[in-house]
C-alpha cells in the first residue's frame, strides 16, 4: 500500500512540474491578437489564452490585413488572427496545441482552426462539434492542403480520441493530408 501511495505521490508531483513548466513558457510569451473591436468571441478567446499562461496584447483592427500579411489563405480564416514567435494563429486554436507548437517549432507558418466552430475556446456552449487543428506549412495554403496537427472530437470515446499528428520538424517524414 506505502508503494502505492509513494507511486502517486511521485507521478502527481512530476505532473504538477510538468504543468509549471508549460505555464511559465507560456507566461514569457507575448501573443498579439487582430480582432474586431466588437468580437464577443475573440475576447473570450484571449481569456482563454491568458488562463493558459499568456501575456495577450490585442489590437481591435481586424484580422483581415495582417491574416494576408501572415501567409494565411482566406480558406483556413476565421474571426482573429495572432502573432506568437513567428507564427500566425488562425481562429480558436486551442492553447494546448500553442504550447506544442511553440516547444516543438515546426517550420511551418502557424496553426488555424477554421471557420468558428462550436465548442472551441472561446466558442464554448450547449453544443460542441468536432474540429480540427490544421498546421499551415506554406504561404496562402489551402485548407484541403494543410496537414492536421490534432483533432478533437468531442463524441468520441476518450480511448478512442486521436493522437495529435506530430509533424517533421525541418523535412522528411508523411504527414496526414486533409482531402
Amino acid at each position: 500500500m506505502n508503494k502505492q501511495i509513494k507511486t502517486l505521490l511521485v507521478g502527481s508531483l512530476m505532473t504538477a512540474g510538468l504543468l509549471s513548466v508549460a505555464s511559465q513558457a507560456a507566461a514569457t510569451t507575448t501573443v498579439e491578437v487582430y480582432k474586431s473591436p466588437t468580437c464577443g468571441c475573440c475576447a473570450k478567446w484571449v481569456d482563454h489564452m491568458r488562463d493558459h499562461g499568456f501575456t495577450v496584447k490585442t489590437h481591435d483592427v481586424g484580422n483581415k490585413e495582417i491574416r494576408k500579411k501572415s501567409g494565411l489563405s482566406e480558406s483556413v480564416g476565421s474571426c482573429h488572427t495572432a502573432l506568437v514567435n513567428g507564427y500566425a494563429i488562425e481562429g480558436h486554436v486551442p492553447a494546448p496545441d500553442i504550447i506544442r507548437l511553440l516547444k516543438e517549432k515546426p517550420k511551418a507558418i502557424g496553426l488555424s482552426v477554421p471557420d468558428m466552430p462550436h465548442g472551441t475556446p472561446g466558442m464554448e456552449g450547449a453544443r460542441s462539434d468536432p474540429y480540427n487543428v490544421l498546421l499551415i506549412t506554406e504561404r496562402d495554403q489551402s485548407r484541403k492542403d494543410a496537414t492536421i496537427y490534432n483533432r478533437y472530437d468531442p463524441y468520441a470515446k476518450k480511448a478512442m480520441q486521436s493522437e495529435p499528428v506530430k509533424p517533421e520538424a525541418e523535412k522528411g517524414g508523411s504527414v496526414m493530408r486533409i482531402k
